[in-house]
């Protein structure tokens, strides 16, 4: 007898069927597939279940061809996030979670490589819900075009941030948005686009979910019908 049975109903979405297309397993759907189990693991364990981490791996992809070389380049990323707080302590700010393990790219590296100028990169200060323990904060990451290029941006918790856990604050949502002539557009969290030299794309990743009530140590542990 196994301790967890997954039950994965035919023609749904984690068990398509032929010929269902399917899309972003690996990056987003497992993602939301693992909020899913550990929402469902605080309601059954609550003393131990972390607060949701970002939830979304923050998907860009870029091509076109290089101004500097005449040749086409594709380019494609992933972003860290917010990792969610756990009863041991603060989720870590900036870091991949769940599925993803990607290494952070220097600045230095992607302008070599890329016609790119990356006009912002820093932790995305107090997006990290509140909680006894904090939720690690998000990212943001803006690089301006050299040329024209054909853009995707694929990702998921751009409404409703990552739930906290046992009083825990929620994380902030994350944002997509161009920024055109000085002129800030936020963009949906799936779109694909073609962008103008000079156009700056600024990818800003969740924060995690905090964990306990902001101020109070962790609940107490529950008691057996003794009181033990």
């Amino acid at each position: 007898m196994t301790s967890v049975e997954m039950r994965l109903p035919p023609r749904s979405l984690v068990n398509a069927s032929l010929p269902a297309s399917v899309a972003a397993g690996n990056v987003e759907c497992s993602q939301r597939i693992t909020d899913v189990l550990l929402q469902a693991f605080g309601k059954a364990l609550p003393e131990i279940a972390p607060a949701l981490s970002q939830g979304t791996m923050n998907n860009i992809t870029v091509g076109g061809l290089d101004p500097r070389t005449g040749e086409t380049f594709a380019y494609y990323e992933t972003v860290g996030g917010g990792l969610g707080a756990a009863p041991q302590g603060p989720g870590l700010s900036g870091v991949h979670s769940h599925m993803s393990n990607s290494l952070n790219t220097p600045v230095e590296a992607l302008e070599h490589a890329y016609p790119f100028r990356v006009t912002h990169y820093s932790i995305r200060r107090r997006s990290g819900g509140a909680g006894f323990h904090r939720g690690g904060d998000g990212l943001r990451r803006d690089i301006q075009l050299m040329g024209d290029a054909r853009v995707t941006l694929l990702s998921e918790r751009r409404i409703q941030g990552p739930r906290g856990a046992r009083g825990g604050e929620d994380g902030a949502p994350g944002e997509n948005v161009l920024i055109r002539n000085g002129e800030e557009e936020k963009l949906p969290g799936k779109v694909t686009f073609n962008a103008l030299a000079g156009d700056i794309i600024s990818v800003r990743s969740p924060g995690g979910g905090g964990w306990g009530k902001p101020g109070h140590g962790p609940h107490p542990e529950p008691q057996g019908r003794d009181g033990a």
